[in-house]
């Protein structure tokens, strides 16, 4: 699994690498940071020691969420569910109902053997992370579901019981008893992909579900996988990683072989997204930067958000 992240050397043997740290110039000088959604034990030995420095030595750090905090999570996790009494059966058309259903049942049947023994030793068992993932998918609304299915793949369950890098970051703030803070609200993470129209959501999710019934067919190979995404962060490659669509964790679906009018809502979809979830997003979020390096000029906060943003 390290063969790609080995063409860059460990920052200890490297004079020179472009890092995801940006400098504030202020006295004290505060930081942004740009973090990816993986393990961080797969990055971590690759980011150059300014940036933990940075880290280190800041009075403040601040997230897009405060993923340690139970309500954050239980936020997430209802704004994600249908309307009480109602479930996907009800929502989706009978076929896609029907294949959505076959390929969770081929995932949990697969998963054991995906599961590495890392993961065993450390008492982490198939049918209890097919459950902690997938337990309630009926009672999801299918945007979500559709994002879980993306999520589900043999490389992504390897992952699966280390931290990701912000997770990891927000756990080290909090051992270092630094002040932490979000500068972001559930709600507004959320609501933008709950704003999908009902075709476009049922679109989405049969793509994606025709893209992995390929995958376990053996007739499509993912274009840009985790592996390289991976890659170029620990090879500091700016440019890969903020043109790549993996680092929003919403995917493509822009294919030259639609039909034209699926290309159309593959576009708008595309479209939505990069104005809500980048755009209008990126504005919001700096607005509120410049308010809390304002409110503690005499501070050096730590502001560590996806470098795909």
């Amino acid at each position: 699994m390290r063969v790609l992240t080995q063409l860059c050397l460990p920052l200890s043997q490297q004079n020179e690498l472009n890092s995801f740290l940006w400098t504030i110039k202020r006295d004290p000088p505060s930081y942004f940071f740009g973090t990816i959604h993986v393990p961080y034990t797969r990055v971590w030995d690759f980011i150059p020691e300014n940036s933990k420095k940075a880290f280190q030595q800041s009075h403040i750090v601040y997230f897009e969420l405060d993923l340690t905090d139970p309500y954050t999570i239980s936020a997430l996790t209802s704004c994600q569910l249908l309307p009480q009494g109602k479930n996907l059966q009800d929502v989706l058309p009978r076929d896609i109902y029907r294949r959505l259903k076959r390929h969770l049942e081929y995932v949990k049947l697969m998963m054991p053997s995906w599961m590495t023994p890392d993961q065993r030793g450390k008492g982490l068992y198939a049918d209890y992370l097919f459950n902690a993932i997938a337990g309630n998918w009926e009672q999801k609304r299918p945007v979500w579901v559709m994002l879980m299915v993306n999520s589900l793949t043999e490389v992504d369950i390897k992952s699966r019981g280390v931290p990701v890098l912000d997770l990891f970051l927000a756990q080290e703030a909090e051992r270092l008893r630094k002040q932490t803070g979000a500068v972001e609200k559930v709600e507004e993470q959320c609501h933008p992909l709950n704003g999908l129209n009902f075709s476009q959501v049922v679109f989405a999710l049969n793509q994606t579900l025709l893209q992995q019934e390929s995958l376990r067919a053996g007739s499509f190979q993912i274009p840009y996988t985790t592996e390289d995404l991976i890659k170029h962060y620990n090879c500091g490659d700016l440019r890969s990683i903020i043109l790549n669509h993996d680092t929003s964790q919403v995917p493509n679906f822009i294919n030259a072989s639609l039909p034209a009018h699926e290309r159309i809502t593959a576009q708008e979809i595309d479209s939505y997204f990069r104005q809500e979830l980048i755009y209008k997003r990126n504005e919001r979020m700096g607005r509120r930067v410049k308010d809390l390096l304002e409110e503690h000029p005499d501070k050096s906060l730590f502001f560590a958000f996806g470098a795909g943003m």
